[in-house]
């Protein structure tokens, strides 16, 4: 079922004062590769450092799953309950934090972590999927910064 979270941007004014440049309410859309899986994209750069002169909203257009050389991106995910893992890597440091209910995350080799709310994961590109095995829903952010694929990584499954 869709979500809404209110997304608050802070810019500058032509002075260099502080103001909010965006107060708007984002509305989550159906997961790429399971519809019942909720997305919200809410916020993506393109380079490092960031450019903060453009005042455009870099995800009012197509869904990214994954940023750019040099780019992240910033969204947050609902999982119904029930919802199997989905296996998948990106090329990407993630930072997870488990906003609402729990979940499993599982690596390749079947070795699971068990989340609760307000825990926080690290991932470095590794291989893995996200299972809700409870009878709630779960909300997760994550930011997704593009990084160098380490040469130990042998398979991209």
């Amino acid at each position: 079922m869709p979500f809404k979270i209110r997304r608050i941007v802070t810019t500058h004014d032509a002075n260099g004062k502080a103001i909010i440049g965006m107060d708007s309410v984002q509305e989550s859309s159906p997961g790429v590769k399971d519809k019942n899986v909720q997305n919200a994209g809410l916020w993506a750069t393109a380079q490092m450092p960031v450019d903060m002169s453009s005042d455009r909203d870099p995800v009012a257009n197509k869904l990214q799953l994954s940023p750019g050389p040099e780019g992240s991106i910033f969204r947050m995910l609902e999982l119904p309950a029930g919802t199997p893992a989905l296996m998948h890597r990106t090329n990407t440091v993630d930072y997870v934090l488990l906003m609402e209910g729990e979940c499993d995350m599982i690596l390749d080799d079947g070795k699971e972590v068990h989340m609760n709310q307000g825990d926080v994961m690290i991932q470095q590109g590794t291989w893995h999927g996200w299972a809700n095995r409870s009878s709630k829903t779960c909300r997760i952010a994550f930011v997704l910064i593009d990084a160098k694929k380490p040469a130990k990584i042998f398979s991209d499954h």
